[in-house]
């Protein structure tokens, strides 16, 4: 056996041809890779970094982009009310600007959802809020738990609220549990079983499975989502996973997240998506369940959703078109900032205009390479009169956009090309002052314990530089 690779080899080294032969087949490679690339008709930045990158990979880089490539899920969707020349009749007292009204009717054309409102409306500050929220929710619960997340750790956190769980399962309580395949990989079977053997139900998002070879691996296509609906009367979304990373009581550098518990008719929006989520990842018909009796309240309120299954892009579409309807400010949060052009035209417009426009991002995200690329943008920027502040020593993953006076856009999708157009996604878009001035106190307190970027910061060439402007090159492959 080793004697006969020797010879192949002896022979392939000797072949007159051989370069010409290797240049031929790269060639070849890049002509049909490159055709491949083309074809999916991606934006052209995104389009020529994927064929910079390959080209420079003979071969393998056919399977990078084979499993890593940008993909559209084709899916049945559950029939949603799609009336997008009448909308529902706004809340008591509430009576919605020329520019309300047309996000309100974007957001509908481009996922389906109708406007709908909350009766309460309560934000949730870190995980140990978010936990202590969730837990005593249900325990409450009579008819059904439905929960979704992308990151679910079996240590004390997760533990805690699998045994909560296991609990309102063995009281009848049909609970259903979708863990994405990627973000829950440490979560096995015997952490689950306990549930499973008092009723309850678990699914996983895009699970790590053979599949035929002409069938492309949706490893990079993940639910990014975190979706909990109790009972179809309470919900909860936001930023916050289901790890100890996030409860400040057990860690001192735990996260600083975001989250939202809501009620009232909104509710209906998100069960709507966990059920389409739940009927995608299991292959069964669509859960029934019982329509809760109408429940309007004061806060307007609109469940925004994304993902590879639409080309509409929905949530960045609300971001910048909202950017651009405000008047007066827009204030950004998010842990990974890596705009396209549309999102830095509608930032530094804004900021041209004369508005107050705040950028808030970790000092150091949990991705090098993403902070360096977030960096990169900071001096365009800057120029345009944009503040930006980088949050420290916790890492800040809190995702949310205020603008003017009454909207917030809260959810678990960051400012980046991965959320807007690979994850599955979900936010609440909310209308309401109240709302809106809590966000803003705590936004502006963030920006008072942070660091504000200035234009003579020290910009070393080899330590800051260089890698901004290289991680700026793969940017829209981030």
């Amino acid at each position: 056996m080793v004697d006969g690779l020797q010879q192949l080899w002896r022979d392939l080294v000797t072949f007159d041809h051989l370069a010409l032969v290797l240049t031929a087949g790269w060639v070849a490679y890049v002509l049909w890779l490159g055709l491949w690339i083309v074809l999916q008709k991606r934006s052209p930045a995104a389009t020529l970094s994927w064929l910079i990158s390959l080209a420079a990979l003979p071969y393998l880089g056919f399977l990078v982009y084979y499993v890593f490539g940008p993909q559209r899920i084709h899916r049945q969707r559950l029939r949603r009310t799609r009336a997008r020349a009448s909308l529902p009749a706004p809340p008591p007292g509430h009576t919605p600007t020329p520019e309300a009204l047309e996000l309100a009717r974007l957001a509908q054309g481009s996922t389906g959802l109708p406007p709908t409102t909350a009766t309460r409306a309560d934000l949730l500050v870190d995980g140990a809020a978010k936990y202590d929220a969730l837990l005593a929710a249900v325990a409450d619960a009579r008819v059904h738990v439905h929960l979704e997340y992308y990151i679910y750790e079996p240590d004390r956190t997760g533990t805690a609220l699998r045994d909560a769980l296991v609990e309102r399962a063995r009281a009848g309580v049909e609970v259903r549990l979708l863990l994405d395949a990627v973000g829950a990989k440490r979560v096995s079977s015997r952490f689950l079983q306990p549930l499973v053997d008092a009723g309850g139900e678990v699914a996983w998002f895009h699970p790590m499975k053979a599949r035929w070879f002409w069938k492309r691996p949706w490893l990079n296509l993940r639910t990014h989502r975190k979706i909990v609906v109790i009972d179809g009367r309470v919900c909860f979304t936001g930023g916050i996973n289901i790890t100890d990373e996030q409860d400040e009581r057990l860690r001192p550098d735990a996260y600083r997240d975001l989250h939202v518990c809501l009620e009232g008719d909104v509710v209906r929006s998100l069960q709507l998506v966990f059920v389409e989520d739940w009927a995608y990842a299991t292959g069964q018909p669509p859960l029934r369940l019982p329509d809760p009796p109408p429940c309007p309240g004061p806060v307007a309120a609109q469940v925004l959703v994304s993902g590879p299954d639409s080309p509409l892009e929905a949530i960045h579409r609300l971001h910048v078109s909202a950017i651009h309807a405000a008047r007066q400010r827009v204030w950004l949060v998010t842990p990974y900032f890596v705009p396209g052009e549309a999102a830095m035209m509608s930032l530094t417009s804004a900021a041209l205009g004369g508005l107050d426009v705040r950028l808030l991002v970790p000092k150091m995200s949990d991705s090098r390479l993403v902070t360096y690329a977030a960096r990169s943008y900071f001096d365009e920027l800057l120029s345009a009169g944009v503040r930006i502040y980088e949050y420290g020593p916790r890492l800040l993953h809190t995702k949310a956009l205020l603008c003017d006076d009454d909207l917030a856009i809260i959810g678990s999708a960051n400012f980046d090309h991965r959320s807007f157009r690979l994850n599955f996604e979900v936010s609440v878009l909310f209308r309401d002052r109240d709302l809106h001035d809590r966000l803003a106190t705590l936004i502006e307190g963030e920006c008072g314990r942070s660091v504000r970027v200035r234009d003579d910061r020290s910009r070393p060439l080899w330590r800051t530089r260089v890698p901004e402007a290289l991680a700026r090159l793969v940017s829209p492959l981030l």
